[in-house]
Protein backbone atom coordinates (compact mmCIF):
# COMPACT_ATOMS: atom_id res chain seq x y z
CA UNK A 1 0.00 0.00 0.00
CA UNK A 2 2.84 2.28 -0.06
CA UNK A 3 2.74 5.48 2.55
CA UNK A 4 -1.19 5.52 1.34
CA UNK A 5 -3.95 6.49 4.11
CA UNK A 6 -5.33 3.34 5.70
CA UNK A 7 -8.93 2.84 6.28
CA UNK A 8 -9.15 0.66 9.26
CA UNK A 9 -12.70 -0.39 10.78
CA UNK A 10 -13.29 -1.69 14.03
CA UNK A 11 -16.96 -3.42 14.16
CA UNK A 12 -18.53 -4.10 17.54
CA UNK A 13 -22.16 -6.01 18.07
CA UNK A 14 -23.85 -4.17 20.56
CA UNK A 15 -24.28 -6.22 23.66
CA UNK A 16 -23.94 -9.02 21.91
CA UNK A 17 -24.91 -12.29 24.45
CA UNK A 18 -28.00 -10.36 25.64
CA UNK A 19 -28.98 -9.16 21.90
CA UNK A 20 -29.04 -12.73 20.48
CA UNK A 21 -31.07 -13.91 23.80
CA UNK A 22 -33.80 -10.86 23.15
CA UNK A 23 -33.92 -11.64 19.39
CA UNK A 24 -34.95 -15.04 19.77
CA UNK A 25 -37.47 -14.53 22.78
CA UNK A 26 -39.73 -11.78 22.09
CA UNK A 27 -40.90 -11.99 25.89
CA UNK A 28 -37.24 -10.64 26.75
CA UNK A 29 -37.18 -7.21 24.24
CA UNK A 30 -37.55 -3.93 26.37
CA UNK A 31 -36.38 -5.70 29.62
CA UNK A 32 -33.30 -5.69 31.79
CA UNK A 33 -31.17 -8.99 30.91
CA UNK A 34 -28.22 -10.15 32.05
CA UNK A 35 -26.31 -13.84 30.86
CA UNK A 36 -24.45 -15.53 33.19
CA UNK A 37 -24.40 -18.09 36.50
CA UNK A 38 -27.16 -18.15 39.04
CA UNK A 39 -26.45 -15.78 41.77
CA UNK A 40 -26.99 -18.52 44.55
CA UNK A 41 -24.19 -20.21 42.52
CA UNK A 42 -21.68 -17.45 42.63
CA UNK A 43 -22.40 -16.97 39.14
CA UNK A 44 -21.08 -13.36 37.45
CA UNK A 45 -22.67 -11.72 34.85
CA UNK A 46 -21.30 -12.44 31.26
CA UNK A 47 -23.27 -9.42 29.35
CA UNK A 48 -25.66 -7.47 30.33
CA UNK A 49 -28.33 -5.77 28.07
CA UNK A 50 -28.87 -2.15 27.64
CA UNK A 51 -31.97 -2.00 29.90
CA UNK A 52 -30.01 -3.49 32.46
CA UNK A 53 -26.92 -0.98 32.59
CA UNK A 54 -28.99 1.65 33.24
CA UNK A 55 -29.04 -0.01 36.70
CA UNK A 56 -25.52 -0.02 36.74
CA UNK A 57 -25.39 -4.02 35.85
CA UNK A 58 -22.25 -4.85 34.03
CA UNK A 59 -19.92 -7.45 32.93
CA UNK A 60 -18.11 -9.31 35.30
CA UNK A 61 -20.48 -8.42 38.02
CA UNK A 62 -21.28 -10.55 40.65
CA UNK A 63 -24.81 -11.50 39.77
CA UNK A 64 -26.22 -11.35 43.15
CA UNK A 65 -24.84 -7.51 42.76
CA UNK A 66 -26.60 -7.08 40.24
CA UNK A 67 -29.87 -8.44 40.84
CA UNK A 68 -29.72 -6.31 43.97
CA UNK A 69 -29.10 -3.53 41.68
CA UNK A 70 -31.44 -4.61 38.95
CA UNK A 71 -34.88 -6.74 41.47
CA UNK A 72 -36.02 -7.26 37.83
CA UNK A 73 -33.10 -8.62 36.18
CA UNK A 74 -33.98 -11.78 33.84
CA UNK A 75 -31.15 -14.04 33.76
CA UNK A 76 -30.30 -16.08 30.78
CA UNK A 77 -27.78 -18.98 31.11
CA UNK A 78 -25.07 -18.59 28.15
CA UNK A 79 -25.67 -20.80 25.19
CA UNK A 80 -21.79 -19.88 24.07
CA UNK A 81 -23.10 -22.29 20.61
CA UNK A 82 -25.54 -20.49 19.75
CA UNK A 83 -23.30 -17.57 20.27
CA UNK A 84 -20.69 -19.12 17.84
CA UNK A 85 -23.01 -19.78 15.14
CA UNK A 86 -23.88 -16.07 14.86
CA UNK A 87 -20.06 -14.88 15.18
CA UNK A 88 -19.77 -17.02 12.10
CA UNK A 89 -22.55 -15.31 10.17
CA UNK A 90 -21.10 -12.15 11.35
CA UNK A 91 -17.54 -12.96 10.19
CA UNK A 92 -18.58 -14.25 7.09
CA UNK A 93 -19.87 -10.73 6.18
CA UNK A 94 -16.70 -9.10 7.14
CA UNK A 95 -14.86 -11.28 4.50
CA UNK A 96 -17.09 -10.72 1.40
CA UNK A 97 -15.32 -7.42 2.14
CA UNK A 98 -11.73 -7.61 2.52
CA UNK A 99 -9.70 -10.94 3.97
CA UNK A 100 -8.13 -8.34 5.94
CA UNK A 101 -10.03 -9.27 9.61
CA UNK A 102 -8.36 -9.74 12.50
CA UNK A 103 -11.04 -10.99 15.37
CA UNK A 104 -10.71 -9.88 18.76
CA UNK A 105 -13.65 -11.92 20.23
CA UNK A 106 -16.67 -13.70 18.85
CA UNK A 107 -18.34 -10.25 18.79
CA UNK A 108 -15.63 -7.60 17.44
CA UNK A 109 -12.87 -7.40 14.74
CA UNK A 110 -10.54 -4.68 12.70
CA UNK A 111 -10.99 -4.78 9.37
CA UNK A 112 -8.77 -2.91 6.69
CA UNK A 113 -10.86 -1.81 3.63
CA UNK A 114 -8.21 0.67 2.33
CA UNK A 115 -9.01 -2.13 -0.94
CA UNK A 116 -12.26 -4.18 -0.35
CA UNK A 117 -14.08 -6.37 -2.98
CA UNK A 118 -16.85 -3.99 -2.64
CA UNK A 119 -14.72 -1.52 -4.68
CA UNK A 120 -15.90 1.55 -2.15
CA UNK A 121 -13.43 4.01 -1.97
CA UNK A 122 -14.80 5.63 1.48
CA UNK A 123 -14.47 3.59 4.42
CA UNK A 124 -17.83 5.57 5.92
CA UNK A 125 -19.45 4.17 3.58
CA UNK A 126 -17.93 0.46 3.36
CA UNK A 127 -18.67 0.78 7.57
CA UNK A 128 -22.58 1.24 6.73
CA UNK A 129 -23.24 -1.39 4.24
CA UNK A 130 -21.18 -3.73 6.28
CA UNK A 131 -24.06 -2.61 9.56
CA UNK A 132 -26.63 -2.96 7.14
CA UNK A 133 -25.54 -6.12 6.02
CA UNK A 134 -25.29 -7.83 9.28
CA UNK A 135 -28.56 -6.19 10.53
CA UNK A 136 -30.14 -8.28 7.51
CA UNK A 137 -28.42 -11.82 7.83
CA UNK A 138 -28.60 -11.57 12.05
CA UNK A 139 -31.23 -8.94 13.34
CA UNK A 140 -28.78 -7.26 15.51
CA UNK A 141 -26.83 -4.35 15.31
CA UNK A 142 -23.44 -3.17 15.23
CA UNK A 143 -21.41 -0.30 16.01
CA UNK A 144 -18.50 0.66 13.49
CA UNK A 145 -15.57 2.80 14.36
CA UNK A 146 -13.52 4.03 10.75
CA UNK A 147 -10.14 5.97 11.23
CA UNK A 148 -6.48 5.73 10.01
CA UNK A 149 -5.49 3.39 12.62
CA UNK A 150 -6.71 0.65 15.09
CA UNK A 151 -6.08 2.46 18.00
CA UNK A 152 -8.27 5.32 16.98
CA UNK A 153 -11.33 2.95 14.99
CA UNK A 154 -11.71 1.29 18.11
CA UNK A 155 -12.41 4.12 20.24
CA UNK A 156 -15.07 5.62 17.49
CA UNK A 157 -16.73 2.24 17.61
CA UNK A 158 -17.84 2.95 21.29
CA UNK A 159 -18.32 6.41 20.43
CA UNK A 160 -22.14 6.10 19.67
CA UNK A 161 -23.34 2.86 20.60
CA UNK A 162 -25.72 1.24 20.01
CA UNK A 163 -26.14 1.00 16.15
CA UNK A 164 -23.49 3.76 16.28
CA UNK A 165 -20.76 5.08 13.14
CA UNK A 166 -18.27 7.21 14.08
CA UNK A 167 -15.38 8.52 11.38
CA UNK A 168 -12.39 9.78 12.44
CA UNK A 169 -11.02 11.64 9.11
CA UNK A 170 -7.24 11.88 8.87
CA UNK A 171 -7.50 15.91 9.52
CA UNK A 172 -9.43 15.08 12.74
CA UNK A 173 -7.17 13.12 14.42
CA UNK A 174 -5.57 15.63 16.41
CA UNK A 175 -8.74 17.22 17.57
CA UNK A 176 -10.07 14.09 18.49
CA UNK A 177 -7.19 12.90 20.37
CA UNK A 178 -7.13 16.44 22.90
CA UNK A 179 -11.04 15.38 23.83
CA UNK A 180 -9.43 11.66 25.22
CA UNK A 181 -8.55 11.36 28.93
CA UNK A 182 -5.92 9.80 29.53
CA UNK A 183 -7.54 6.04 30.01
CA UNK A 184 -8.62 5.98 26.66
CA UNK A 185 -4.75 4.16 26.08
CA UNK A 186 -4.64 0.80 26.11
CA UNK A 187 -3.53 -0.84 29.22
CA UNK A 188 -4.52 1.81 30.85
CA UNK A 189 -7.17 0.84 34.12
CA UNK A 190 -8.43 2.85 36.87
CA UNK A 191 -5.66 2.46 39.00
CA UNK A 192 -2.79 3.65 37.00
CA UNK A 193 -5.28 6.31 35.47
CA UNK A 194 -5.41 7.74 38.88
CA UNK A 195 -1.55 7.82 39.25
CA UNK A 196 -1.10 9.34 36.33
CA UNK A 197 -3.86 12.50 37.22
CA UNK A 198 -2.34 12.59 40.84
CA UNK A 199 0.99 13.79 38.19
CA UNK A 200 -0.77 16.26 36.42
CA UNK A 201 -1.24 13.73 32.81
CA UNK A 202 -5.31 14.23 32.51
CA UNK A 203 -5.10 13.50 29.12
CA UNK A 204 -3.93 11.02 26.38
CA UNK A 205 -1.92 14.13 24.80
CA UNK A 206 -0.30 15.05 27.74
CA UNK A 207 1.67 11.68 27.57
CA UNK A 208 3.66 12.86 24.19
CA UNK A 209 4.75 15.93 26.47
CA UNK A 210 5.37 14.17 29.68
CA UNK A 211 9.06 13.24 30.95
CA UNK A 212 10.28 10.39 31.30
CA UNK A 213 10.95 10.08 34.90
CA UNK A 214 7.52 11.90 35.67
CA UNK A 215 5.76 8.94 34.05
CA UNK A 216 8.16 6.24 35.89
CA UNK A 217 7.07 8.03 39.13
CA UNK A 218 3.50 7.46 38.35
CA UNK A 219 3.46 4.18 37.22
CA UNK A 220 6.66 2.18 38.11
CA UNK A 221 7.99 -0.19 35.60
CA UNK A 222 4.37 0.10 33.41
CA UNK A 223 5.90 3.47 32.34
CA UNK A 224 6.95 1.91 28.81
CA UNK A 225 2.90 0.97 27.88
CA UNK A 226 2.16 5.10 28.22
CA UNK A 227 5.63 5.43 26.53
CA UNK A 228 4.65 3.35 23.37
CA UNK A 229 1.14 4.64 23.38
CA UNK A 230 2.72 7.87 22.21
CA UNK A 231 3.03 6.45 18.88
CA UNK A 232 -0.92 5.85 18.78
CA UNK A 233 -0.92 9.40 20.37
CA UNK A 234 1.15 10.74 17.35
CA UNK A 235 -1.01 8.88 14.67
Amino acid sequence: MGGALRRILHVDMDAFYTSVEQRDDPALKGRPVAVGGRPESRGVVAAASYEARRFGVRSALPMSRAVRLCPELVIVRPDFSKYAAVSRQVFEVFREVTPLVEGLSLDEAYLDVTENAWGIPLGVDVARRIKARIHEVTALTASAGVAPNKFLAKIASGWKKPDGLTVIAPERVEAFLQKLPVDALWGVGPVTARRLRAAGIERLVDVRSAAEEVLRTAVGSSAATPRRCRLHAAA
